[in-house]
C-alpha cells in the first residue's frame, strides 16, 4: 500500500472527528512516510510496518473519546465514548450488546420514571393547596416538595450510575485494546 492509500483510508476511518485532529494525526503519520523515505524505506514498508490504517483509525478514535470523557463529564462527551468503544470492539460489542442494552434501557425507562415523579410533584405542589388535598394546604405543600425533591435524588443516583457503566466500558475498552495489541501486532 502506497502513502496516499494509507492516508486516504487512515482520514476514512477518523472522518466524524474534529477536523484539526484529523489534520494531526494525518500529519503525524506522513512524518512517518517521510521518515521511512530518508531512511531508503520504501512507502509500502513503511505502510505495512505502520499498520492496518483502518484498524489505527478506530484504535485513535477510542483514545480520544476516552480523552473526552476524561476531560468532559457530559452525555455527548459519554456517547461519543461509548460509539468510539462499539467502534473498537465491533466484534466484542456483540457479546456485550445483550448486557448493555439492558441496563442502558433500564436506566433510560428509570430517568423518565424520575422526570414523571418530578412534574407530578409539581403538579402535587401547585394544585394540591387550591383542591381538597387529604390532610390540608401544608400536606399537599410538603408532598409535592418531597416528590419533587425523591425525584431530583434518584435522577442524581441514576446519573452516578450512569457514570459508573460508562467508566466500565472505557476501561473494557483499555482492557481490549491492551489484550489484542500484541495479537495486532503480530498480524502487521
Amino acid at each position: 500500500m502506497k502513502r496516499n492509500e494509507f492516508i486516504r483510508r487512515l482520514k476514512a476511518g477518523l472522518s466524524g472527528m474534529p477536523q484539526d485532529d484529523i489534520d494531526e494525526i494525518t500529519s503525524d503519520y506522513e512524518e512517518h512516510f517521510a521518515a521511512g523515505a530518508a531512511e531508503g524505506r520504501s512507502e509500502e514498508e513503511v505502510a505495512h510496518a505502520l499498520g492496518n490504517p483502518s484498524r489505527l483509525a478506530r484504535e485513535l478514535r477510542f483514545e480520544a473519546g476516552f480523552r473526552n470523557w476524561e476531560s468532559a463529564r457530559s452525555p455527548s462527551s459519554a456517547w461519543g465514548a461509548i460509539l468510539a468503544f462499539m467502534g473498537l470492539a465491533t466484534i466484542d460489542i456483540l457479546i456485550l450488546m445483550p448486557i448493555v442494552l439492558p441496563v442502558l434501557g433500564v436506566m433510560f425507562g428509570l430517568f423518565l420514571a424520575a422526570l414523571a415523579v418530578f412534574i407530578g410533584g409539581g403538579f402535587v405542589l401547585i394544585v394540591g393547596p387550591f383542591s381538597a388535598f387529604p390532610g390540608g394546604i401544608l400536606v399537599a405543600i410538603l408532598t409535592g416538595l418531597g416528590m419533587m425533591s425523591a425525584a431530583v435524588a434518584a435522577a442524581a443516583l441514576l446519573s452516578i450510575i450512569g457514570i459508573w457503566i460508562i467508566n466500565a466500558l472505557m476501561w473494557f475498552g483499555r482492557l481490549h485494546y491492551r489484550v489484542l495489541q500484541p495479537a495486532i501486532n503480530s498480524e502487521d
